[in-house]
């Protein structure tokens, strides 16, 4: 080796940089004038070879010591400054650069001088290049790229990868899994891309294509080198590599993008392809580090996701390698169970730990804090509203510290507007102040005036048999909704008409004050006259339509006190206590002991029965659809605390069950009830009507101790709000009839059951849906029917 020139002796850490280029441009301008030289030589050989002119190919390669000489000669500059170079840590870089320029050198320079002094013997054995293939393998591979392979040291191995974390393809920004290293290390050499390297030379600083290298073999190692066992992931990785196959002449882009195709199988984290030269070519190895077996299951921060929920998901997965494709559909259930609910939280991060433990961390948006804004009627501006806060917070189910959900948000937005206070309601949550990853909610609600006095008219349902003008009634009523700010209402009433009055005051309270379990409580008094035609009318054609004779008017005062509760989602339960005084009245108001047939009206034989009734009830109402499932039973208990006093059982039960047929609803209804025991006439069981068995008038299938009422109904929309519906009903007194006391049915010749079929059509009012409908009974008389409202 010469000793490197003077000028060329280190200096500063800019000068080494620059003189390192500059050699790093002499040996790729060694390396092209080398590359010309050696095929010149090899046309040349092989022309002296063919006509047997072995001197000329002898000399040919002779002739091609001069680029051997330069390549030495750079070598010799660059190992006269590498030391100084690799010895500045504050330049590894640099180091880098002059090793790798230097290996180069020194590698070409080796390779001419040998076949420079072998010349003569390697002729003879020189095969003839395909004519036709410009991608065939020469027998100086290394100098037909612009930047070479460079051999590495012997123990030279891939750095051990760093530890895996992998995170949701869902989150923006997040890197979703290590990709493979970049290619280079292992027994064999970097692959680089050569696009543009290097300046000087032929190229210049211009664009250079991408060279290609024929492959003779492809080997799938370990990151140690060492044989794959798993037999699946080799089929894997096979069925990966669309470009690598033996014989092909690769880029280095090509190649790369194999290594993504290997990643993204999902088994792998890291993928290192090498290349080695050997006798028979260039051999591929592609180093893979799989994914651990999944040996346990760690979830943080998953305070609703059930722990089922969890690890059902990844139960196929335990024992398995972890495969990052499969990872993604298991998150998809765990978010799509949060999705499902409307509940703020998703997986955020999936860590795999050196145990073969999977991290799973999820993020769950907890309610910081619930505020209540009141807004004007008018502006829309923040006002102060009349209302307590405390009293609409109660009424949400949604709390602080739990995780939002934006099914239970829009019921809490129902819950406050079935209130009655509140013409509006909306809820917005918002991120908490600073980075605690928990939501605020504001609730803005608009206040409707409290209420105040009112006057107007109507019709009583239960009078409109007793002639066109019978049903209609006047009406005063003052009403505030809002009682001291706690949503408790208070409601007095007086009604007027031709055959009916009534007094009514009540005051309710939807939500006692310190109870937890949403009990309600209403007071009620009340004090009402109503004709009783639908018992004791004296009307024997039920279908007649010919004026009631004789009637009597049952005057009832009751006062009453009811608890209510939820006892389960659409179940309400109520207990309650009433006393009712009631008795028969003439039409001046006159006590009236017995009817037209000399049947008592009482059962106590004085002017009125006093009662005190406790009672217990359970409604189940799935929604408020007509078209819904309605389920009402109750039990009520006369209890005789005077000698006087009546003692009776009574229990009712109704239910309704709608299904909806494409655009029309088929209804169907059943209603029965007993007493047992103490039985007022004015109290029996009314069979037939508008609300019962249509086709008859008010009560005129008969009156009984007990009864059953059944209905079919099939509704369809007609135009706008208007429908039309057929029908069929039928009702019995189940032969109880003549157990009443005087026997009230058999004496006016009432059938004791019938039926009825018809159709009618009805829309929707602010009183409620109108009703006017046209039936036929069993005796083939027909009747219209006006109803308010949907039927019990």
């Amino acid at each position: 080796m010469m000793d490197a020139s003077p000028h060329l002796a280190p200096c500063g850490a800019g000068g080494h940089q620059s003189r390192v280029r500059l050699l790093q441009s002499e040996v790729a301008a060694s390396l092209r004038g080398a590359a010309s030289k050696l095929g010149d030589a090899w046309r040349d050989a092989r022309r002296g070879v063919r006509n047997g002119a072995e001197g000329d190919a002898g000399r040919a390669w002779l002739d091609s010591g001069d680029s051997g000489s330069r390549l030495a000669m750079s070598a010799q500059r660059i190992e006269a400054i590498s030391p100084s170079l690799e010895s500045r840590e504050s330049n590894p870089g640099e180091a880098l650069l002059a090793g790798f320029v230097g290996g180069v050198a020194r590698t070409g320079g080796a390779i001419l001088e040998r076949l420079q002094a072998h010349a003569g013997q390697l002729l003879p054995a020189l095969p003839s290049p395909s004519p036709t293939s410009p991608l065939t393998r020469s027998p100086l591979p290394l100098a037909s790229l612009s930047l070479p392979l460079a051999p590495a040291p012997r123990d030279a191995s891939p750095a051990p990868p760093s530890p895996q974390q992998w995170r949701p393809p869902h989150l923006r920004g997040m890197a979703h899994r290590r990709r493979g290293a970049p290619l280079g290390g292992g027994e064999g050499a970097q692959l680089v891309d050569s696009r543009g390297g290097g300046a000087g030379g032929a190229g210049g600083g211009g664009k250079v294509e991408e060279e290609r290298v024929l492959i003779s073999e492809i080997v799938i190692r370990d990151k140690e080198g060492g044989e794959v066992d798993d037999e699946e992931l080799v089929r894997v990785i096979a069925g990966a590599l669309k470009l690598s196959k033996p014989n092909a002449a690769l880029t280095t882009r090509e190649v790369q993008e194999d290594v993504h195709r290997i990643i993204a199988t999902g088994y792998f984290a890291s993928c290192m392809p090498t290349a080695q030269d050997t006798r028979d070519g260039v051999r591929l190895i592609f180093r893979v580090e799989a994914n651990q077996e999944m040996k346990g299951l760690m979830c943080v921060g998953a305070n609703v996701l059930p722990t089922r929920v969890i690890e059902d998901a990844f139960r196929d997965e335990y024992g398995k390698v972890v495969n990052i494709q499969r990872l993604n559909g298991v998150l998809d259930v765990l978010n799509g169970w949060y999705s499902d609910r409307g509940l703020f939280g998703q997986v955020t991060d999936v860590e795999l730990l050196s145990d073969g433990v999977v991290r799973v961390k999820v993020a769950e948006a907890e309610v910081n804090n619930i505020t209540i804004k009141f807004r004007d009627r008018k502006t829309g501006e923040p006002t102060t509203g009349k209302t307590r806060p405390e009293t609409i917070l109660r009424q949400l189910m949604t709390k602080k510290g739990q995780v939002y959900s934006l099914q239970q948000g829009r019921r809490d937005v129902e819950t406050v507007f079935t209130m009655g206070i509140m013409e509006d309601v909306n809820l917005i949550p918002h991120p908490a102040p600073g980075d605690t990853g928990m939501v605020d909610l504001t609730m803005n609600v608009v206040e409707r005036p409290p209420g105040g006095f009112s006057a107007g008219g109507g019709l009583s349902g239960s009078s409109l048999s007793g002639g066109a003008l019978s049903g209609l009634i006047g009406s005063f009523t003052y009403s505030h909704r809002n009682v001291r700010g706690r949503n408790q209402k208070l409601n007095v009433a007086v009604e007027r008409g031709q055959l009916d009055s009534i007094f009514r005051a009540s005051y309710s309270n939807p939500w006692i004050e310190g109870d937890d379990k949403r009990t309600s409580r209403a007071i009620n008094i009340q004090n009402s006259r109503s004709p009783d035609m639908m018992v004791h009318g004296v009307r024997r054609d039920g279908s007649s339509g010919s004026p009631w004779h004789g009637g009597v008017t049952i005057a009832r005062v009751v006062a009453s006190v009811d608890y209510s509760r939820p006892v389960r989602p659409r179940w309400t339960a109520t207990a309650g206590l009433n006393f009712q005084r009631a008795g028969a009245r003439d039409d001046h108001g006159h006590p009236k002991l017995v009817d037209a047939y000399g049947s008592p009206l009482t059962f106590s034989g004085r002017a009125s029965d006093d009662m005190l009734i406790a009672k217990l009830e359970t409604v189940y109402t799935d929604s408020g659809d007509n078209a819904s499932s309605q389920v009402v039973a109750s039990t009520e208990q006369a209890i005789p605390i005077a000698p006087d006093w009546l003692f009776f059982n009574r229990i009712n039960a109704r239910a309704r069950n709608g299904f909806r047929l494409g655009h029309a609803r088929l209804i169907g209804s059943f209603s029965g009830g007993t007493v047992v025991g103490d039985l007022a006439p004015h109290e029996a069981f009314p069979i037939g009507g508008t609300n019962s068995v249509r086709g008859y008038d008010e009560g005129a299938v008969g009156s009984g101790r007990s009864y059953i009422v059944t209905s079919a109904e099939i509704s369809f929309p007609l135009f706008g709000p208007l429908e039309g519906a057929f029908f069929a009903d039928y009702g019995s007194d189940l032969g109880s009839g003549a157990t009443v006391l005087g026997d009230p049915a058999g004496a006016r010749g009432k059938p004791g059951r019938g039926f009825g079929l018809g159709a009618g059509v009805r829309v929707d009012s602010p009183l409620g849906p109108l009703r006017l409908e046209y039936a036929f009974n069993d005796q083939k008389i027909p009747r219209f029917h006006f109803g308010i409202g949907y039927r019990n």
